[in-house]
C-alpha cells in the first residue's frame, strides 16, 4: 500500500502545477490571493487544499505559489512551492 504521506506529497505537486499554468499576467493580476477548498485524495478520504499567491521579497516583483494538501483526520499534510518571475 502506498504511504498516505506520499499520496499527500504527490497531490500537492500536481495542485502547483496546476496554480503555476497562469500566465504571468493573470498570476500577477490576482497576487495576493489565497483559496481553500475541500476535495478527494485519490484514495478516497477527504483532505483540505489551500492555494495562496504570495508577493515573494526577492526577486523583486515575483510572486511565491504555495499549495499545502492536508488530511482533515489525520492533521497530516504536505506541501509544495514555486517562484514565478516576470517574464
Amino acid at each position: 500500500m502506498t504511504d498516505p504521506r506520499d499520496e499527500l506529497s504527490l497531490m500537492a505537486m500536481e495542485e502547483l502545477d496546476a496554480a503555476c499554468a497562469l500566465a504571468w499576467q493573470e498570476i500577477k493580476a490576482i497576487t495576493p490571493w489565497g483559496d481553500s477548498f475541500t476535495g478527494f485524495a485519490p484514495s478516497g478520504r477527504e483532505v483540505e487544499v489551500e492555494r495562496r499567491y504570495l508577493w515573494a521579497h526577492e526577486p523583486e516583483g515575483s510572486v511565491s505559489v504555495e499549495v499545502e494538501v492536508r488530511d482533515i483526520g489525520a492533521r497530516t499534510g504536505a506541501e509544495a512551492k514555486a517562484l514565478i518571475t516576470p517574464d
